[in-house]
């Protein structure tokens, strides 16, 4: 794909630069919108506008709906107003939803008020929900069954709504306050007997309610193993459908999020190349700024034990080392336990097995550097200064492992973001401590 992308990008631009729409037209034609959608990521926002007016109406669709919402946004910006009614129409009413997010509130209020009485009803119960649930992501277009049908008269069903629908792979089962009953599976209708009741082939249905964590809910449903699972509200009244594909977009754009924010950084939300400079300063200057005021701590514990450092000036030497080794020990442990948390491994209940697994963990480590340090400390300078660098090393371990796998269970605790608790705030956290213990130990071993 890469080789035919970069191919037909240097097709696209001569031509984009004389604005020869014809050539354009024909280049863009037939290729698939994987590709097409790829080239508008790496083109400016005048550029993509032009570009995407020359598709073809079902083409054109189907390369805005693999486009990230940020970038659809930006893309209506660009585009005439009626081309934006035109596909703000056409859209499904889940990846409406999400674009409506993106939007500034006069347009996406304006979009709306444009749409058919029928597809503005299939996406407002999803505006409903608050960002973050699932309730957002859902899909409203769905072929719901009753148990009192014959699977004959629900394949019939199935055939006359199916068409509009998000899935027919997983049919809820409902009864006639639309409460759930149960699903039942496609396969299950083609293969059973025509005169079997819906109800007697039907299985308890995998179902999330509308207000849960959207990361949680898609996530149950991938460990589920499913293709579909019926959304409810708190009565089990059903609302819409969550697709495996819809999930598994979720579950990227977290992965996306936990890794930008591990980083010290805000995830940029569209393609690098096409990301403004500024953005990418927006997206990491917030983070920085924090990182440098705590770092301030650090310096202020150099500035406690300065006389300390004057009387054993070889103890600086060792200083990078030991703040190092903290820093990655407690980012190590945050790591894994995010992860943990991300797959519902571990809960915040479970936050002392946890906090003694990484004790444990934090000793061996411990010791094994300490022994280490002890050794080539000894032998480069002396016992004195190997066992400070030792002990050290075994103290520090401990305490960054154990810091960095509770950090994270005390942030989703609390509400908070675990991925934003992991690398940063541990990393200055433990260049602090190490310090502190560092030169506690030197004060006691070498009697300074």
């Amino acid at each position: 794909m890469d080789r035919e992308l970069d191919e037909l990008k240097a097709q696209v631009e001569p031509a984009l630069r004389r604005r020869d729409l014809p050539t354009l037209a024909g280049l863009l034609y037939g290729t698939s919108a994987a590709i097409v959608s790829r080239l508008l990521e790496r083109e400016d926002a005048a550029d993509r506008a032009v570009l995407y007016r020359l598709l073809p109406r079902e083409q054109a669709l189907e390369v805005f709906e693999l486009l990230d919402s940020a970038m659809r946004a930006e893309l209506f910006v660009g585009l005439r107003h009626e081309d934006v009614a035109r596909v703000f129409e056409e859209l499904d009413p889940d990846d409406r939803a999400q674009l409506v997010d993106e939007l500034p509130a006069g347009v996406a209020r304006r979009l709306m008020s444009g749409l058919s009485a029928g597809e503005r009803e299939l996406t407002a119960p999803m505006l409903g929900y608050a960002r973050g649930t699932i309730g957002r992501h859902m899909s409203t277009e769905y072929v719901r069954l009753q148990p009192q049908l014959t699977v004959g008269d629900a394949l019939s069903h199935v055939r006359h709504r199916g068409h509009s629908a998000e899935t027919i792979y997983t049919l809820p089962v409902t009864d006639s306050a639309r409460r759930m009953l149960g699903v039942v599976g496609l396969r299950e209708l083609v293969m059973g007997d025509a005169h079997v009741l819906v109800g007697d082939v039907m299985v308890d249905a995998h179902q999330v309610h509308a207000t849960d964590d959207a990361e949680v809910a898609a996530r149950s449903l991938v460990d589920a193993q499913l293709l579909a699972a019926p959304v409810v509200d708190g009565e089990d009244r059903l609302l819409g459908i969550l697709t495996v594909d819809d999930a598994s977009r979720i579950l990227d754009d977290a992965e996306a999020e936990d890794a930008a924010r591990q980083g010290a950084s805000e995830p940029l939300r569209r393609p690098y190349l096409t990301t403004p400079v500024l953005g990418i300063v927006r997206a990491r200057v917030t983070w920085l700024l924090v990182l440098a005021v705590s770092a301030l701590l650090t310096v202020q514990v150099l500035d406690v034990f300065e006389a300390t450092l004057e009387q054993v000036v070889t103890l600086a030497l060792f200083i990078p080392l030991l703040t190092g080794t903290a820093g990655n020990t407690g980012a190590q442990a945050a790591t894994t336990v995010t992860r943990a948390l991300a797959v519902g491994d571990v809960r915040p209940r479970d936050s002392l097995l946890v906090a003694w697994r990484e004790v444990r963990v934090g000793l061996l480590l411990g010791g094994l550097l300490g022994i280490l340090g002890l050794v080539l400390g000894s032998i480069a300078f002396d016992f004195g200064l190997g066992a400070v660098i030792g002990l050290t090393l075994l103290a520090v371990c401990t305490l960054a492992a154990t810091v960095g796998g509770v950090m994270p269970m005390l942030a989703r605790a609390v509400g908070a973001d675990p991925a934003v608790f992991s690398t940063p705030f541990i990393s200055t956290f433990c260049d602090a401590t190490s310090l502190i213990i560092y030169f506690g130990m030197a004060t006691w071993i070498l009697q300074l």
